[in-house]
């Protein structure tokens, strides 16, 4: 079975269609982000997630962490599914099932070092599934995804071991180490922006690339 593949950082309706045509399950939209590479506008995000064909998840990327802030976010945007960048309280999520019971809800996982395998398993009971970044939530401007950089593949696979619900895998993923990446840590799906891109525009000969490796492997 193959992973399914997000791309992120989409910026325009054709961008969409061409993730699309390649292979991409998932599209990942940027919304207003402390740092980082893809944020478009919320109008473009809902434009996008509106036209996107009815099997292909779009994930909003919302650096939003109170439940008001997110719930006002996704009615600004309308995907289906919420990818919550920073760390909110328990209590968000539960008001989040509670306010948008049809919205999937995807809890990102900052993987510096092992004490992330216990927070990943506490949001893991709240979420749909969990996404591996290698982004750091601590920073005085926080870095919450886009770094194009791998972290410690190893502390992934635990995380991916001791949960019950589907993980993407982020950070820094490419057609030469995307086999790699599927062998060391077995991911549900694989979530990728920067190394699919050139001059910040999606590029065709890459995402082809990418596929292939993922087909051969």
């Amino acid at each position: 079975m193959y992973p399914r593949v997000k791309i992120c950082c989409i910026s325009s309706v054709n961008e969409a269609a061409i993730a699309v045509k390649y292979g991409a399950s998932a599209l990942g939209l940027v919304g207003k982000m402390p740092s980082g590479p893809g944020v478009i506008s919320d109008t473009l995000i809902r434009e996008i997630a509106a036209g996107a064909p009815p099997a292909v998840a779009t994930f909003l990327l919302t650096s939003e962490t109170g439940a008001g802030g997110i719930i006002a976010h996704h009615d600004l945007t309308r995907t289906n599914t919420l990818q919550l960048v920073d760390y909110p309280d328990e209590q968000v999520y539960r008001e989040l099932r509670a306010q948008l019971p049809a919205i999937k809800l995807v809890q990102v996982v900052h993987v510096l070092d092992e004490k992330d395998i216990e927070l990943a398993q506490r949001a893991a009971t709240y979420v749909d599934a969990l996404l591996l970044d290698s982004g750091n939530p601590n920073l005085e401007i926080k870095i919450l995804g886009g770094t194009g950089n791998v972290h410690n593949w190893k502390i992934s696979r635990m995380i991916r071991e001791s949960v019950k619900l589907p993980v993407f895998l982020a950070g820094g993923l490419n057609a030469g180490n995307v086999r790699r990446a599927m062998d060391e840590v077995g991911p549900y799906g694989l979530d990728l922006c920067s190394s699919v891109r050139t001059g910040g525009k999606l590029d065709e000969k890459k995402l082809g690339e990418f596929f292939n490796e993922i087909y051969r492997a």
